[in-house]
């Protein structure tokens, strides 16, 4: 199964998904985005075409809750892919070796992603292998 290609068809593009459990439920999770955001008529229109192919192929074993939702303002990111298409943005990073950043992402390569403080703009690059857990942020 494609989720990008199916995303296509729903006009959205492809973010991320997730297996939780909450409340002792189990919540397949499907992130999508698109330019202008994300509403609801759009979360719903790609529900609507994945829930069929889901009754025939599931996505997880036994039973699950399906959810389509924008990752949000302030989302998780997790691949190569969510910190480039995040440049400029304000991003909380959690290294391998408990190192914390609170910086602006300015330039993404395919291993390496260099960050300004946002205090003294000294620039740092990070491998993105060395990331345990990232987050983008914004200043309210």
């Amino acid at each position: 199964m494609n989720l990008e290609a199916l995303c296509k068809e729903a006009e959205l593009s492809f973010y991320d998904d997730e297996l939780v459990s909450e409340n002792g439920r189990k919540i397949y999770r499907i992130y999508v985005q698109k330019e202008g955001g994300v509403n609801l008529d759009d979360c719903a229109r790609l529900s609507e075409i994945l829930s069929p192919i889901f009754d025939v192929e599931p996505p997880v074993n036994g039973e699950y809750f399906l959810e389509v939702s924008s990752p949000g303002l302030e989302r998780k990111l997790s691949k190569i892919e969510h910190f480039a298409k995040s440049i400029g943005e304000l991003v909380k990073i959690t290294t391998n070796e408990k190192e914390k950043f609170e910086a602006k992402i300015i330039a993404v390569d395919d291993e390496n992603i260099t960050l300004e403080n946002l205090e003294n703009k000294e620039k740092t690059t990070i491998n993105f292998n060395d990331i345990k857990k990232a987050r983008t942020f914004i200043i309210w």
